[in-house]
């Protein structure tokens, strides 16, 4: 019985080790245009990985806000603290107190002129926190296209190598091309997910963070509208 269950064992191993594949083992089956096109799939999903945290870590400083800070601009603007509202701002540093200081020194010129400049310090402030997510953006769409040019060479390598044979190439040949055209399908359509979902979710982020400068701003140009 010993004997039987130690030969089943001796059978079986080297069954699962002819199994076992790993997946650098499938990622450089696909031939030479395989590897280069898993490597500048590779490079993009780097590049869209890094921008991803990049600037998760730059907006999410950015969105700390004292929920304190407009009541602390508005005692300070209505007693006549112009500079000490503008050193409150400069202690804050965020997009917020940014576009609030950029009111406050406009303070004396007519609403619409202080309006404009709190409008064009908040454009400026966006481009800032949208800095490279385009790319993001280019990665989501061009990485499928890639994996999919990828499946076309494959499959052009394939048929090259039945017709180079006059139709009887073996399975060993065609597999090459075959798995260039899956392995560069599937790695284009990873990097692809990763980079668009990186950056949908970089623009809901951002998004909050704009809308949180719009709300600001009008506090602050109804401070101004208040009567003396």
């Amino acid at each position: 019985m010993l004997g039987m269950f130690a030969q089943n064992t001796k059978e079986v191993d080297p069954e699962a080790e002819e199994k076992t594949l790993s997946i650098i083992d499938l990622l450089l089956s696909g031939g030479t245009a395989g590897v280069l096109i898993i490597g500048i799939l590779f490079v993009l999903l780097f590049v869209a990985v890094y921008i991803y945290f990049e600037r998760i870590f730059a907006i999410k400083a950015a969105s700390k806000f004292d929920e304190n800070f407009m009541d602390q601009i508005k005692n300070n603007v209505t007693s006549g603290k112009i500079e000490a509202a503008k050193i409150l701002c400069a202690q804050t540093n965020n997009p917020v107190s940014r576009l609030t200081e950029k009111g406050i020194s406009r303070i004396g010129n007519p609403l619409e002129d202080i309006n404009t400049a709190i409008e064009n310090a908040g454009k400026l402030e966006v481009y800032k926190l949208e800095k490279n997510v385009s790319i993001l953006a280019t990665v989501a769409g061009a990485a499928p296209m890639i994996g999919f040019l990828g499946t076309v060479i494959g499959m052009i390598l394939a048929f090259h190598n039945l017709a180079s044979s006059s139709g009887s190439a073996d399975m060993g040949s065609l597999a090459e091309g075959i798995y260039t055209a899956m392995t560069t399908t599937v790695a284009g359509l990873v990097v692809g997910i990763v980079a668009y979902i990186g950056y949908n979710h970089l623009v809901v982020r951002t998004d909050k963070v704009v809308h949180q400068m719009e709300a600001t701003a009008v506090d602050f140009l109804d401070l101004l509208n208040e009567p003396a």
